[in-house]
C-alpha cells in the first residue's frame, strides 16, 4: 500500500477536547466574575458603614466645639458674676 492511501484521519468539526476547553474557560471566567462581584459588593457596603461613621464623627466634633464654646461662655459669665457679687459685698 502506498503512503497516500494511509492518510491519517483528521477530525472534522468540533471535538470533545475543544468543547471541554471551552467549558473550562467559561467556568473559570464565571468563577472569577462571581468573586469580583462579591468583593465589589462587600467593599461597597463596608464603605457605606465607614462613611456613616465618618459623618457621625464630624457631627460629634462639631458638637464638641459648640459645647466647649458654651462652657467657655458660662465660665466667663460665672467669673463676671462672681466679680460683681464680690464688689457688692465689699461695699
Amino acid at each position: 500500500m502506498s503512503k497516500h492511501m494511509q492518510k491519517k484521519k483528521i477530525p472534522n468539526g468540533i471535538t470533545f477536547g475543544m468543547v471541554w476547553v471551552v467549558v473550562m474557560a467559561m467556568a473559570i471566567v464565571l468563577i472569577l466574575t462571581t468573586v469580583k462581584t462579591y468583593l465589589s459588593n462587600q467593599i461597597y457596603y463596608e464603605s457605606k458603614v465607614v462613611n456613616k461613621m465618618h459623618r457621625e464623627v464630624l457631627a460629634l466634633k462639631a458638637e464638641k466645639t459648640m459645647l466647649e464654646q458654651s462652657v467657655e461662655s458660662l465660665k466667663f459669665k460665672n467669673r463676671v458674676t462672681n466679680t460683681i457679687f464680690t464688689i457688692d459685698t465689699n461695699e
